[in-house]
This record gives structure tokens, C-alpha cells and sequence, in this order.
């Protein structure tokens, strides 16, 4: 039998480590918002052979000071920038078709203004709510509301660590980000209550037992079951991440932190939470019975 609860000290740590990490980089630095949420340009093209990207930032950089430009498919860019005025998109391409001949009309436009970008972050921020809370009252009812909060709090941690990550590495966010958080969400719920509906039912069986050991016996006894389908998963969506297009990936590398996260959470947070909070009544009732 494993001892996780009894080690619970280490997991937290480690944990708010990383989310320490992250909050402090999100206050210095803030988010790398995409396009969505923060509204300005996008343009792209195939220039139809490998060329340094090196370059097309220098040129971009003429006409924007938070151009990012990336590669797509080994031929295709992308400049994104939030600032860039029309006129200078036009004199962008001019240079990029002069020096790459480039024809002008395979150029692709998208303009999102300030006001939906603040209506996606809204729109993301209400979605990641009321899956949360249907999350809560799911777990509350088929369970008890200390394995709802419990499951609760691993969802928060799992979504403040890929928050962290992205916020460290000034990865972009952006829709695939929030599509990727509420499957992340509903995965990492998923093997939290395998573990909650095995502790249940380890509560029957053993009556005079704590609830560190119930919960230890519990873990280890859906710990394979556990790390086999989130390896298979993670296995799947890395090699999607490596061989899939840009679009592809946007979505694949949140899902890769999230599966990481949410495995770690359901195993080394959930549990023990949940552990400690019986723990506290157990002491109160014997205060009061005392």
C-alpha cells in the first residue's frame, strides 16, 4: 500500500511551487493573449519555399513593435499583431510580395476588434464557471459535498498549473486554450471520482480502518488503472503535437500539461483534501463529545 496521503505535505509543496511560480510570472509579465481575447491582426500567406524567418520578423517589425510571426506547414507565415495598423498591413504584404514574389491575391485577413476579444475572454471565463459548478453539484449529490469540494479544488489546480506554464513560457492564449481547459476539466474529474467511488466503497468494507488508510488503499488500488489511461492518452496527443499543424498543436499542448496536471491532482490532491477534511470533523465531534 502506497502512502500518499501521509506524504500529502510533499505533493502540496510541489505543487504550489509551480503555481507560485506561474501567479508571480502572470503578475510581472501577464498572459500572452492571442488574437481572440485581445483583438488585432491576423495575416497569412504561402510563399511557396522555406525561407528564415528570421527575415519576415525584421520586416514585420518596421511596421509593429509586438509582431509574431510564425511558420506553418515549413512554407506559410503568420503575423500576428495587435497594433498594426491597416496601412501598414498593406505595406507588410507590398514588401513581402516584392521580395518573395509573392502573389497578392493569396493573401488571408482576419481582423477581430477590442470589443469581441473582451467578449471571448468573458464568454471563456462564464464557460470554465458553469462547468466547474455543474462539476460541484454532479460530485455533491452522486458522492457528499466534502468529495465535491475536494474534486474542486484539483480542478482549480490543474487549471492554475497549465495557467502557469503558459504565463512562464508566454505561450499565446487563445480559443484552442479554452477548449482545451474544459476537456481538461471533464478528464481530470473523471479518474478524481474512479479514486472517490473506490474510497466509498472502501469505507464499507473497512470500518475500523482511518481515512488516511482507506484513502491510501484506494489510491493504490486504482493507481494502475489511473497512469495506464493517461499514458496511453498523453502518448496519443504528444505524437499529435509533433506531427499535427499549427492549429493542431494550439489545441494538443494545453491538453499535454492538462493530462500531466489533472493526473497528478486526482492521485496526490483530491485524496488527501479530502482526507484532511474528515480528519478536522472527526476531531470536532470528539472536542464536543468530550
Amino acid at each position: 500500500m502506497l502512502k500518499i496521503v501521509e506524504n500529502r505535505k510533499i505533493w502540496f509543496t510541489i505543487s504550489l511551487v509551480i503555481i507560485a511560480i506561474g501567479m508571480i510570472t502572470w503578475g510581472v509579465r501577464g498572459l500572452n493573449y492571442g488574437i481572440d481575447f485581445y483583438g488585432g491582426t491576423v495575416v497569412q500567406v504561402d510563399l511557396k519555399k522555406q525561407v528564415d524567418t528570421e527575415e519576415i520578423r525584421k520586416i514585420a517589425a518596421k511596421y509593429t513593435d509586438d509582431a509574431a510571426v510564425q511558420t506553418v506547414d515549413e512554407t506559410g507565415i503568420i503575423l500576428r499583431s495587435s497594433s498594426i495598423t491597416p496601412e501598414d498591413v498593406e505595406k507588410f504584404k507590398a514588401e513581402i510580395n516584392d521580395k518573395y514574389k509573392v502573389d497578392p491575391a493569396t493573401w488571408q485577413n482576419e481582423t477581430v476588434g477590442p470589443s469581441i476579444g473582451d467578449e471571448s475572454r468573458k464568454n471563456a471565463i462564464l464557460a470554465v464557471a458553469i462547468a466547474v459548478i455543474a462539476i460541484l453539484i454532479y460530485v455533491a449529490i452522486r458522492f457528499e459535498i466534502r468529495f465535491g469540494v475536494a474534486a474542486i479544488i484539483a480542478l482549480l489546480h490543474d487549471l492554475l498549473v497549465t495557467i502557469s506554464v503558459y504565463a512562464v513560457l508566454q505561450i499565446p492564449v487563445n480559443g484552442s486554450f479554452i477548449a482545451a481547459i474544459l476537456t481538461i476539466l471533464g478528464y481530470s474529474i473523471n479518474d478524481t471520482i474512479v479514486i472517490f467511488d473506490r474510497i466509498r466503497e472502501n469505507m464499507r468494507t473497512m470500518r475500523k480502518a482511518s481515512f488516511d488508510e482507506v484513502a491510501d488503499v484506494s489510491i493504490t488500488q486504482t493507481l494502475s488503472r489511473s497512469i495506464n489511461t493517461s499514458l496511453t492518452t498523453l502518448f496519443t496527443i504528444t505524437a499529435v503535437y509533433f506531427v499535427g499543424v499549427n492549429a493542431v498543436k494550439e489545441l494538443a499542448l494545453p491538453l499535454i500539461i492538462g493530462i500531466i496536471a489533472g493526473s497528478y491532482s486526482s492521485i496526490f490532491i483530491a485524496s488527501p483534501i479530502w482526507v484532511m477534511w474528515k480528519n478536522a470533523d472527526k476531531k470536532k465531534k470528539a472536542a464536543v463529545n468530550a
